[in-house]
């Protein structure tokens, strides 16, 4: 068993501190073939320690995330999901956008994790190697400045040679301080930018990708938008095609498709592994590009693939707000940014 305290200090934060277990309640905990056995223990331990009772389900890994994994989902666990006060999903790809996770949306019972993570060390990193309260604070205060900032102009740079810019909307998933209503929530340490449908130009040079696998890339894709995407360069052989398949999922009809989300990731813990997904788009500075249709138009849905860019600068109108990964401001966000800093043990 993987005995570290730092493990066992995240599956507490997870638990009690942002998923508000409490005596008594269901929790369903999916994971796939992936996920390491340490990790579910340490989570399986956390939920007793709060009293509450939980439930494994693990299946193989699925192909598809979202509605696309819908024919290879039984029956049981869709009741499952329905008749838990909290459901903790660490497969990855992962079922938001499904059937299921529709159908436990719509019963209004079930606080949904969004985690789909399948390291123990990676889950330590996330939830027990920062003061998890002085990260939400930062979450939270970052999230409500977007908001503030709808309408501003977005840009974003990186040294590998994207220059992008966007009109900002508004926040369309807000992240809460603690999950104790029904609803959807994700790993904290990092903040999705929505733009303005259309509104997105300029060049984009991902270095990771999560189409159907998630992978660094032997060599960057260019993306070119203009309103929507209107061409992609630079892909190895070995990636090319399953890109290709996966904006044709995502797309609109007669084009590349569009853009569902950009973000802000900034995670002191966090660590570019190339395997973890959830984690690599929450270290500092990086940004994943989720390309398709959103999930709030008709037809969209958790289906999209995701670009990564690493190191990004980022500016609302003149403000700079990242260089080269590196949070500079404002002074009142920058002063719970440092609070977060400190490392734990």
């Amino acid at each position: 068993m993987f005995s570290h305290p730092r493990l066992a200090r995240a599956a507490d934060n997870l638990v009690r501190e942002q998923f508000c277990v409490a005596q008594g309640e269901s929790v369903l905990i999916t994971a796939d073939s992936t996920v390491e056995s340490d990790l579910i223990d340490a989570v399986v331990q956390a939920v007793l320690r709060r009293g509450g009772k939980p439930l494994v389900a693990l299946a193989p890994s699925l192909p598809f995330q979202g509605g696309l994994s819908d024919p290879y989902v039984g029956d049981s666990l869709a009741a499952a999901a329905v008749a838990s006060d909290v459901w903790l999903d660490f497969c990855f790809p992962y079922h938001a956008g499904s059937r299921i996770h529709s159908a436990a949306m719509q019963a209004q019972r079930c606080r949904y994790g969004l985690l789909a993570i399948s390291r123990a060390d990676s889950l330590a990193r996330l939830y027990g190697a920062v003061d998890f309260a002085s990260l939400i604070d930062f979450n939270i205060a970052f999230m409500e400045f977007v908001a503030e900032s709808a309408g501003q102009t977005a840009r974003f740079t990186c040294a590998a040679g994207t220059d992008v810019s966007f009109v900002l909307d508004k926040v369309k998933l807000k992240r809460p301080r603690a999950m104790n209503k029904p609803g959807m929530d994700t790993v904290p340490g990092a903040q999705s930018l929505y733009p303005v449908k259309d509104s997105v130009r300029g060049r984009i040079v991902i270095q990771a990708l999560f189409d159907e696998t998630y992978r660094k890339l032997r060599k960057p894709i260019a993306i070119e938008a203009d309103g929507r995407i209107t061409a992609v360069s630079g892909a190895a052989p070995e990636d090319n095609a399953s890109f290709e398949r996966a904006l044709r999922r995502a797309r609109g009809e007669n084009t590349l498709g569009t853009f569902v989300h950009f973000t802000f990731g900034f995670h002191p813990a966090a660590r570019l592994t190339g395997e973890q997904f959830v984690e690599d788009i929450r270290l500092p500075g990086s940004n994943a590009i989720g390309m398709g249709l959103p999930w709030w138009e008709a037809g969209g849905g958790e289906n999209h693939p995701d670009g990564v860019v690493l190191d990004q600068s980022l500016w609302f109108d003149d403000l700079l707000l990242v260089d080269q990964g590196r949070f500079v401001g404002p002074e009142r966000l920058r002063k719970q940014h440092d609070a977060m800093l400190r490392r734990l043990d």
